[in-house]
């Protein structure tokens, strides 16, 4: 449930207007939802690790028929509610998170009534460990690409479905540039990118103002249609003007 209370309040804090200290606004707490989430289900996983390699050392009673019912309850409740955010966490690393918690949810769930059954057609009360410390070495794998994925949006990395090198490629195409420089593309959400660079026109002769702005909307509409990039800041300068944005030491200043 904290897993969906997470994801919840990230997608309406992330709708929220811009204002003069959030200029974008809150979107960034979708990824910081992501990651929470990420961070959290290792954790848990780890916990059920440690409790199930201390269990297989020091075997204990298990009450079978009692654990398989909660834990079926637990399949139905968990697996339903994955179901509601299957499609959706295709597109979004935000909703992602909340479909694993509640996946690893009802696989530990599966895995419990399969470890009730077999402990209680055997005897041997160590398979149930066993199977928990399986399940959770699963649930690490796939988390991975999670934790993976919301640290690499935390850090401003290029998002992982836009090829750098195609939006470069596509800007070179476009009538009049002759090069550019400080192309930067990342995440302010989980589900929208933004975009700034400096474009080097072949020529010296200013543009009319009202042809500057059609080159602009069709780099934009361009961005947009094939990359999904939402918020594109594109600033055109003459040949004669192209001074770097790169960040500066302040130690050599």
């Amino acid at each position: 449930m904290l897993a969906l209370a997470a994801a919840w309040l990230a997608e309406k804090l992330s709708k929220r207007s811009p204002s003069a200290r959030f200029t974008y606004g809150l979107r960034r707490s979708s990824i910081l939802a992501a990651l929470s989430n990420a961070v959290i289900l290792l954790v848990v996983t780890g916990g059920v690790a440690w409790e199930s390699i201390t269990r297989l050392f020091e075997p204990g009673p298990v009450a079978g028929k009692t654990v398989m019912i909660v834990a079926a309850i637990g399949i139905l409740v968990n697996g339903g509610t994955a179901m509601l955010f299957a499609s959706g966490q295709k597109h979004d690393l935000n909703i992602r998170g909340a479909f694993m918690h509640m996946m690893a949810d009802a696989v530990t769930s599966l895995a419990v009534v399969i470890a009730g059954g077999l402990v209680l057609l055997t005897g041997l009360t160590w398979i149930d460990p066993a199977i928990s410390l399986v399940i959770s070495a699963l649930v690490v794998l796939t988390t991975w690409g999670l934790l993976r994925d919301s640290l690499d949006m935390a850090l401003d990395a290029v998002p992982r479905t836009i090829d750098h090198s195609a939006v470069d490629a596509f800007l070179r195409t476009i009538p009049g540039v002759a090069d550019l420089h400080d192309l930067h593309i990342w995440p302010i959400s989980t589900t929208e990118t933004a975009l700034t660079v400096h474009l080097v026109r072949s020529s010296t002769t200013p543009l009319p103002t009202p042809e500057q702005t059609l080159l602009l909307q069709s780099i934009v509409d361009g961005l947009r249609t094939r990359f999904n990039i939402a918020h594109p800041t594109v600033q055109i300068e003459e040949a004669c003007y192209a001074p770097s944005c790169h960040l500066i030491d302040p130690h050599t200043v």
